[in-house]
């Protein structure tokens, strides 16, 4: 395990792209990347969360309280798609398919601010722009990853601690949720599942409370990677196959604790899996949090 990149609060959706790590930090509003050669962050007025690269090379990302889907344009955040005449509530991880289709969490609750749980949904955004639900009733839906070609979507459900494999439909909207990978029995009682990334051989897992990257498939555990004291909150791959993951620092704090009292930190790392060798190249941040 080797540090990529430090500075950030909270670090949600990392997702590589031509040669270059992107990253939302939700807890300090920020955007991070080194696609310019350095890591900076790029200040927002409020944060992004999901992060995805459409088939044409935009990036979008879902505005966490702002019911919308917007596009980068490489200063800030611009119009992409609108949510809010389905009540969304805050929005979570994002993917997308060959197609240019996006599915994203709609998180239905604020659980950082301690308001009452209640069930979330998928949010459908076609290419077009027009949004509908794809999927309901979906208890804390967190990381989302496809599979299988496109024809599985996988949820990690924080609340419940598994994975949930969807079918997708011909019109793109889900069906027959099914238990993929039951975490809390294949990991242990503080597995929650936050981001999550596919493989050819399974579905990585940040565990958060957890602390442990593991992969998993249908319902049997592969491989774990010990990341104690530290959180992992979410991962990607690079091309090589090296895994990229943002780890929580708590300080000894509660997670929750450390989130409301902004005293959580968090960096990028690189971790070797089975077949990989760790890159010579790191980032060292321009900027840290003030």
């Amino acid at each position: 395990m080797k540090t990529y990149a430090s500075g950030m609060r909270w670090g949600e959706a990392p997702r590589w792209h031509e040669g270059a790590l992107w990253l939302s930090d939700t807890q300090a509003s920020r955007l991070w990347t080194d696609a310019s050669g350095s890591w900076r962050p790029f200040d927002l007025d409020s944060p992004s969360n999901g992060l995805w690269f459409l088939p044409d090379g935009r990036l979008v990302g879902a505005m966490m309280y702002e019911a919308r889907i917007a596009q980068w344009d490489g200063q800030r955040w611009q119009p992409y798609a609108d949510l809010a005449h389905l009540g969304v509530g805050p929005l979570g991880d994002m993917v997308g398919d060959a197609d240019g289709n996006l599915y994203v969490d709609d998180v239905a609750f604020d659980a950082a601010s301690g308001a009452p749980a209640k069930p979330g949904r998928i949010i459908l955004v076609r290419p077009d722009g027009s949004a509908t639900v794809a999927a309901d009733g979906v208890d804390f839906p967190n990381g989302l990853a496809m599979i299988d070609g496109g024809r599985t979507l996988v949820v990690a459900q924080t609340a419940l601690q598994c994975l949930t494999a969807f079918t997708v439909r011909a019109d793109h909207t889900l069906s027959a949720p099914r238990r993929y990978a039951d975490l809390r029995r294949l990991v242990g009682p503080d597995a929650r599942p936050d981001g999550i990334w596919p493989t050819e051989h399974g579905i990585w897992v940040a565990t958060t409370s957890g602390q442990a990257l593991v992969r998993v498939t249908d319902d049997r555990l592969h491989h774990t990677v010990d990341t104690a004291p530290r959180l992992p909150i979410a991962c990607c791959r690079r091309g090589d196959g090296t895994l990229i993951a943002t780890l929580a620092d708590t300080h000894g704090a509660p997670l929750m604790d450390a989130v409301a009292s902004r005293t959580v930190t968090a960096s990028a790392v690189l971790i070797t899996t089975p077949g990989t060798a760790l890159p010579t190249r790191s980032i060292a941040p321009t900027h840290t949090q003030g």
